[in-house]
């Protein structure tokens, strides 16, 4: 498989990505998108953002509800279909379809990942 990127200052990457953890506490289809998504509202402790989610292929609503997701929250706001996707749920793709990045013991929605 191979790495692919070039390498990046590991101080710098902390400076400008900010990863918060989430927790997802609104599911709803998306038939106006272009993709498969759905749009999601995860609840970060402090506020509150939208996002538009491609987990359509694994996760049925009801399993995503109350799941922890990470979340990139300093990408600014995109557009899709009149929707405000306001951060980047992170996934990793299977064979299955893609399947969202979560910590492995529950933590406090809003905590910081690095």
């Amino acid at each position: 498989m191979g790495f692919t990127e070039t390498e990046i200052d590991p101080a710098r990457f902390l400076e400008d990505v900010e990863m918060r953890i989430g927790e997802i506490v609104d599911v709803e289809p998306f038939p106006e998108a272009r993709k498969d998504v759905y749009k999601l509202d995860v609840d970060f402790g402090d506020e509150r953002r939208q996002s538009a989610a491609g987990l359509t292929d694994v996760y049925d609503p009801e399993e995503l509800l109350g799941s922890q997701v990470v979340a990139v929250v300093n990408l600014g706001t995109v557009s899709i279909a009149g929707f405000e996707s306001e951060c980047l749920v992170t996934g990793v793709d299977s064979e299955e379809g893609v399947v969202h990045l979560t910590p492995e013991r529950e933590v406090e929605p809003g905590t910081r990942v690095y």
